[in-house]
């Protein structure tokens, strides 16, 4: 299978075309390498909701809550992570299925604590 990289142009539309199916409850899972574009990607779906905070990489809180918006974001950064289970630790369970939308940078390191419904790109 052949990849290619997506322009920035090209990963906002991907992300605008995302946050529209998106609702309440929902769990996006973003997996890549460091400067993929995760938290660019991020950004533009928390502008589609009209979040007006800084939205930026979460690395050293683990978890930013976004509320300015229509919807609540919530967004993660398990990068650093040892253990998949600990991401419990931070209360991870009370956002999922709630009224906002949880997004997941590095979700592959907790891949098994996901909820089964979670969207990947």
């Amino acid at each position: 299978m052949k990849s290619r990289v997506l322009t920035f142009e090209e990963l906002d539309k991907l992300a605008e075309n995302t946050a529209r199916i998106l609702k309440k409850g929902d769990s996006l899972a973003l997996i890549g390498d460091l400067g993929t574009g995760k938290t660019t990607f991020t950004k533009t779906i928390c502008r589609y909701f009209n979040i007006t905070e800084n939205v930026k990489s979460p690395t050293f809180n683990y978890v930013t809550e976004y509320n300015s918006g229509d919807i609540p974001v919530y967004h993660f950064d398990v990068y650093r992570l040892e253990e998949a289970t600990e991401i419990y630790d931070i209360g991870y369970e009370d956002y999922l299925g709630g009224d906002g939308i949880s997004i997941i940078e590095w979700a592959d390191k907790i891949q098994e604590e996901l909820p089964e419904d979670a969207l990947f790109v």
